[in-house]
């Protein structure tokens, strides 16, 4: 019995220690099993800032009426991991004008602070096998994503891939091209994450992987499929013919909160986290 408890223990301790991320740090593959090649990736294995030879950042109140302010102080690298936080604190808005009826600038003092990287101008693919491992915060109105972008035409008309994305509850994975209205054409597919498992589940870091062919877009997290849609259907409907995932793409790390989506942030405890062990990008020759 004494054997068996201690069996027992040490077992406990294992799972414990495989759910850190000092212990399971994915070994990096240069060639998968069906054929693909490394050819980009950050580790995060140094420390300070993210590598300026793969990262820049947006700057300001950027999209979707969100509540954060994006700064570059709010990344950095080490042990391992890119860290962006969340945070709330009180400055300035220096873009503020009085009677403004601009949600940018119609606020005199920003709120909270967070980061956005994005590789654009420096790195980008077309199709390939793409993997991020991480951890996403669940708590109300955080706004986590990895996504991608083309390098050609302005939105939706360039394309958008939503790798990984959560708000409200919900982790989503979304492709979206120019629809015949002018507007975003999207093919989504939502997963509540109580069915995942919940706050037991967003403790732990997790893989997710776009592969992304001639012939189609699928999504995963995990190993599951979560989205796959035929490049036929993505083309743009504006009658130019134009399919904006036939162009390279650029890549985002973001964590937004509120706004248009993100949902309510009240009672919600800062700093909140997104840490980012790796990212990586395989191609086939």
């Amino acid at each position: 019995m004494i054997v068996q408890n201690i069996k027992f223990l040490f077992l406990l301790l294992l799972i414990g220690a495989c759910n850190r991320h000092t212990a399971v740090k994915t070994k990096q593959t240069t060639v998968t099993p069906d054929g693909y090649t490394l050819v980009w990736a950050d580790e995060f294995n140094s420390s300070g800032k993210p590598d300026s030879a793969n990262w820049n950042y947006e700057y300001g109140f950027v999209r979707n009426e969100e509540l954060q302010w994006y700064q570059p102080e709010n990344a950095s690298v080490g042990n391992g991991l890119l860290l962006i936080e969340a945070r709330k604190e009180e400055k300035p808005n220096p873009g503020y004008k009085e009677n403004s009826r601009s949600w940018r600038t119609n606020r005199p003092t920003i709120q909270y602070t967070s980061s956005c990287l994005l590789t654009r101008g420096k790195q980008s693919w077309l199709y390939g096998r793409f993997e991020l491992r991480a951890k996403i915060g669940i708590s109300k109105g955080m706004w986590p994503a990895w996504w991608t972008l083309g390098i050609d035409k302005g939105w939706p008309g360039n394309g958008e891939i939503d790798i990984m994305e959560y708000y409200r509850g919900m982790l989503l994975a979304n492709i979206a091209c120019l629809g015949s209205d002018r507007k975003a054409q999207w093919f989504s597919n939502t997963f509540k994450t109580d069915s995942l498992g919940g706050e037991a589940w967003a403790s732990k870091f997790h893989v997710w992987r776009m592969d992304w062919t001639e012939e189609f877009i699928a999504l995963y997290c995990d190993e599951q499929l979560l989205n796959k849609v035929t490049l036929d259907k993505l083309m743009n409907k504006d009658g130019s013919g134009f399919n904006p995932f036939k162009q390279k793409h650029y890549m985002l790390l973001n964590l937004a909160m509120g706004g248009m989506n993100g949902g309510d942030i009240t009672g919600t405890t800062f700093p909140q986290k997104f840490e980012i062990d790796y990212v990586r990008v395989y191609q086939k020759k």
